[in-house]
Formats: structure tokens, C-alpha cells, sequence
């Protein structure tokens, strides 16, 4: 079997997130500073091994203020925590081009095992020759099992942040 690494197109490439706000609105992110990298078998995607690191401190929510908020100790406390990671357990072919992919995601000090929903492209080339491939990933957290737990009442119930986290990104990869 031939062996095939794959590296992130940082360019062609958005990590984000969305999570309630004051219980009735969405917050969208994202990171600006990530690696990301896939090793497979005979390019088959059900063989893969996949790393992926996002530098705290790029968070961007397009308010100055609440990135600041963000980077604190109150969430995620980019002085003692600069990273977060993900390493892929398993991956699931569901149906085509559909897959599952399991691996342990690492926030501050605690790492979970999470599952994504994975919608594969397949291999294309590029106008410059090179082979790359595609991926739409979604899947959801609880950002208090990571310790992420600042949170603030609001005046009429409920909680100015929410709980779940919903993770998006749109990625590709060039093989190596």
C-alpha cells in the first residue's frame, strides 16, 4: 500500500463556529492560525489519520472586545492554553461521500472524544496540477465539558452564552 500525506490549504480553508446568544441570536467565529494534516492509504479516506491544531489566540468573532474576552482566562486562556487540537480514532464511511470521524478533542487541559459529520469531495486537480481534496465537517460540543464555563444571567432568564458549540469548517487539502 502506498502511502499518501495531505496538508491543509490555509488559503482555501475556514474553521469556525457558531453558539446562542442571550438564548435567541448565533455568534459566528473562527480561527485565522491553523495546521491540518491527513496520511492515508492508497489516497482511500476511510484509511485516513488526520491532525488538526488551531492557535487560540487567532480567534476572531469580529468584535475586538469580545476575541479579548475570548482569549482570557474566563474562556480560554490563551496564556497557559495557546492550542487546541484534534487527533482523528476512527473514521466511518456512512454513505458515499458521507463519513463519520472520531477523535479526541483537546481544550485547555481536557481532552473528549467528539464524532464529526464529514462530507467528502474525492480527488480533484487544480488548474496547477495538483490533487487535492475537500471536506465539509459539522458537529456540536459543550463548551462547559472543555471548561469553557463563564457564563452571565440575563435580567429576563436565561444566560448570555450558550452551551453548545457548533463547529463548521469547509477545508481543503493538497497532497504532499
Amino acid at each position: 500500500m502506498a502511502k499518501a500525506t495531505w496538508a491543509i490549504d490555509p488559503t482555501h480553508s475556514e474553521i469556525g463556529f457558531k453558539v446562542k446568544h442571550m438564548m435567541f441570536t448565533n455568534v459566528s467565529g473562527k480561527f485565522n492560525s491553523f495546521e491540518a494534516a491527513i496520511a492515508n492509504d492508497d489516497e482511500q479516506f476511510e484509511t485516513s489519520a488526520i491532525t488538526f491544531s488551531a492557535e487560540v489566540s487567532s480567534i476572531n468573532t469580529g468584535n475586538d472586545d469580545r476575541d479579548n474576552h475570548l482569549r482570557s482566562a474566563d474562556f480560554f486562556d490563551v496564556e497557559n492554553f495557546g492550542t487546541l487540537t484534534f487527533k482523528s480514532t476512527d473514521v466511518k464511511k456512512v454513505n458515499e461521500g458521507e463519513y463519520k470521524i472520531s477523535g479526541d478533542l483537546t481544550i485547555k487541559d481536557v481532552t473528549k472524544n467528539i464524532t464529526l459529520d464529514a462530507e467528502y469531495s474525492g480527488l480533484m486537480k487544480d488548474p496547477w496540477e495538483n490533487t487535492k481534496i475537500g471536506l465539509s465537517l459539522n458537529g456540536k460540543i459543550n463548551r462547559k465539558e472543555f471548561g469553557l464555563t463563564w457564563n452571565a444571567a440575563l435580567e429576563t432568564g436565561g444566560v448570555l452564552v450558550g452551551e453548545d458549540i457548533k463547529l463548521n469548517a469547509e477545508v481543503q487539502f493538497v497532497k504532499e
